[in-house]
């Protein structure tokens, strides 16, 4: 009988979709934006200090209750895409939102309106000043901000432009069915078939989602040059220079800071995913891997399975191994079914962990598969509702965490568990599975990311060079970023030039991959702080950096670990946790006789010249041959 896995129950935010207390939050938040508009529209340069608090007070209540509604709604679609009644439902309330938000719009412009000293005399009321990080954080785009009247019209037609084209994004996926050994499987179903331990199943099933893709391509490459374009008018008529550029203002990072992690990850190509790749084609006995083959399990060993309640048991005990106050945290998501975890159809592909509202709590959406990639993502999902959670303390408007930081919890979770499985596994040879399965996801977070990176920023640019981007083109761009990031040990062909039609953060958020190398590589310093012993109460005063939420820039929040992500060598600091992995499994491989290619031609030696062979008879073949 198959496990018995959870589905989230999302009675805290609302009872249902026709409930009376969704229809009452709906009606108020229309009119409690009608008053705000007509009480302080074209008045909020007159204010007084505490009409001015009082006004940012409001503004964050209306905010809240519209988080609510669009939670709420979110949540249900992404669990139930397939259901035309919740789409009409999540449809109905993305409108609604849009006209009441619509109605606020000219908070933030006369906000950014205010000369300096007209700010400073405002914030001479306490309630102001409690809000201060927000404000400073919607003032840094005031030089971008357009006339009310343009604004206003951005903001209306995104429902008939990046808003439509996103939905039709993620219905289509969620539509997608993929034959791959005899079954017809979702998106999310059939790209686990890629890490499948049987390389024929993985073949099959990357050749099949690259065929799908393409079949489907003049829709995701109309999408992709239909959303590019957007941005390119919205950009130029803003005066951002690059593509890039609005990301990092949100994110509260400076683009030098990002093209140094981005040169950073690159120059380390040929020292780390170059001979990581390497070394697995080495382990699988084959020349060259697959596009699909990048996660395989390591051959020859068991894939270990988990169940639901073995990864929950793994992640909270890695948990309060650091900290019991994480732990107990982490625990309120599985006894209060704050969490969603089987695949199923019509559901969203990948993980996440939705923050809702500080009034509520976050929610994580899962599709558990009973992996050890996917006990990781358990506790990275994890990480990052915990990381909300605390957060809430600071409200609607200061809660929400930049990229620059909001992958560190998440990341930090990740590193936790993976620690306490590698200290509780007696296996040699599973060990060395999980440093190989550790090490290529580490490089699936800093330079598969990075890759991404390049692509999404290569397309735009060439987008607006050269008008619309052909299908060919954009697969060559694809084929061109992963070649470079993944090096000559993979093929990069036409059974997987498509692939990067199926990115969904591609579509929902430009420029966000680069946060999962940024938080990575600032973890893999964080963590190795930790390791060190040095920073006094260390888990304590991690603990109170996620508390801060977005109220902190990230130069602020590292100072207590003696950390600087904008000195030169922060970003190599962190790449050399990854490159420690790949020196230690080098030398595992020889020790533990995994290198299939070399035992191989050991072999063939040791029948032409009749003897058996041996760890040492393989390593001297081996050596022989160049290897």
């Amino acid at each position: 009988m198959s496990e018995v896995m959870p589905n989230w129950n999302l009675n805290d935010l609302y009872p249902g979709m026709d409930s009376p207390e969704l229809k009452k939050d709906m009606a108020a938040v229309s009119a409690g934006a009608l008053r705000f508009e007509t009480h302080y529209k074209g008045k909020i340069a007159a204010t007084t200090p505490d009409e001015f608090g009082k006004s940012v007070e409001e503004y964050e209540k209306l905010n809240e209750t519209l988080g609510r509604l669009d939670a709420y709604s979110y949540m249900m679609h992404s669990t139930n895409m397939s259901d035309p009644e919740i789409s009409t439902f999540y449809q109905n309330v993305m409108e609604k939102e849009n006209d009441v938000s619509g109605k606020m719009l000219f908070f933030e412009l006369e906000l950014n309106s205010l000369t300096d000293e007209q700010l400073a005399e405002k914030m001479t009321s306490p309630v102001a000043k409690k809000y201060e990080p927000w404000i400073k954080n919607v003032r840094a785009a005031r030089d971008h901000m357009l006339p009310e009247n343009m604004e206003k019209l951005l903001h209306d037609k995104a429902m008939s432009s990046s808003t439509a084209w996103i939905r039709l994004f993620d219905e289509t996926m969620a539509g997608l069915r993929f034959n791959i050994g005899g079954k017809k499987l979702t998106e999310p179903e059939a790209a686990a078939k890629m890490s499948d331990p049987d390389i024929e199943t993985r073949h099959e099933a990357c050749a099949e989602m690259n065929r799908v893709m393409k079949e489907n391509m003049s829709t995701f490459a109309l999408i992709t040059n239909t959303l590019a374009k957007d941005k390119q008018i919205e950009d130029e008529w803003r005066g951002y220079k690059r593509p890039i550029s609005a990301r990092n203002i949100q994110n509260q990072v400076e683009d030098e800071v990002v093209d140094a992690l981005v040169d950073s990850v690159v120059d380390s190509h040929a020292d780390i995913s170059h001979r990581y790749y390497k070394m697995k084609a080495d382990w699988l006995g084959v020349d060259k891997l697959d596009y699909s083959d990048r996660n395989a399990p390591i051959p020859d060993l068991p894939e270990k399975k988990y169940s639901w309640e073995d990864a929950k048991k793994i992640v909270l005990s890695a948990y309060n191994e650091f900290s019991p106050e994480m732990a107990a945290i982490g625990k309120k998501f599985f006894d209060n079914n704050w969490i969603d975890v089987a695949p199923k159809e019509g559901k969203e592909g990948g993980a996440y962990s939705h923050p809702t509202v500080p009034s509520a709590h976050p929610y994580i959406m899962l599709n558990y598969m009973g992996t050890a990639g996917d006990v990781m993502t358990l506790a990275h999902e994890l990480g990052h509702g915990v990381h909300q959670y605390l957060a809430r303390e600071q409200g609607m408007l200061k809660s929400n965490t930049p990229i620059t930081l909001a992958e560190t919890a998440s990341i930090f979770g990740e590193m936790m568990t993976f620690k306490y499985m590698l200290k509780h596994e007696q296996d040699p040879k599973q060990r060395f599975a999980m440093l190989a399965e550790k090490t290529g996801s580490m490089i699936n977070s800093s330079v598969r990311q990075i890759a991404f990176h390049r692509f999404e920023t290569e397309v735009h640019t060439a987008r607006r060079k050269e008008g619309e981007l052909s299908p060919e083109r954009l697969n060559g761009i694809w084929t061109k970023t992963q070649s470079d990031a993944l090096g000559p040990s993979v093929t990069n062909d036409d059974n997987s030039n498509a692939m990067w039609a199926s990115v969904p953060h591609l579509i929902h958020t430009p420029f966000y991959v680069y946060g999962y190398a940024f938080g990575d590589c600032l973890v893999n310093s964080l963590y190795k702080v930790y390791e060190e012993g040095k920073v006094a109460d260390f888990p304590k005063k991690y603990m109170e950096m996620l508390s801060k939420g977005g109220s902190e820039r990230h130069q602020q929040m590292l100072k207590p670990f003696g950390l600087d992500a904008s000195k030169a060598d922060f970003w190599k600091k962190g790449l050399s946790v990854v490159k420690g992995f790949v020196d230690e499994l080098e030398v595992l491989t020889d020790q533990l006789g995994m290198n299939k290619n070399k035992t191989q031609q050991a072999n063939k030696t040791a029948v032409a010249a009749k003897q058996p062979v041996t760890l040492a008879s393989a390593v001297k073949a081996a050596t022989k041959n160049g290897r």
